[in-house]
């Protein structure tokens, strides 16, 4: 499926603490970029359940698309902390290629919709 660090856990249940009682954290992709795939990764509360796989990963409740799973299996959510703030990084062993700022990427199997960044 997919890795959830310690770190990124910590942050995420920090923040699903602000969310109503059955949010997830739904993980997955959508075209664009100049790469021509970007992450997605936010809250949600619906879960489609023809169309969303759902577990409990490091234990934060979790809900991605199953069209988005090939694309994403085995990547690792980590959240990183410094004096500039903090943020979540991705890391995707299925990425072939990502763009220069590292907004987006691709793989062997899936380009994406490409866009002018």
């Amino acid at each position: 499926m997919i890795i959830i660090t310690d770190q990124a856990r910590n942050k995420i249940k920090e923040m699903l603490k602000e969310e109503p009682e059955n949010t997830r954290l739904r993980f997955g992709v959508k075209g664009g970029g100049c790469s021509g795939l970007t992450y997605s990764l936010g809250f949600d509360e619906e879960v489609d359940s023809e169309m969303d796989i759902t577990a409990v990963i490091n234990e934060i409740p979790v809900v991605i698309n199953k069209n988005d799973l090939p694309i994403i299996e085995n990547s690792e959510i980590d959240f990183k902390q410094n004096m500039m703030g903090g943020g979540f990084s991705i890391k995707n062993p299925n990425a072939i290629f990502s763009c220069g700022c590292g907004a987006s990427f691709r793989t062997k199997e899936f380009v994406g919709n490409p866009t002018k960044c």
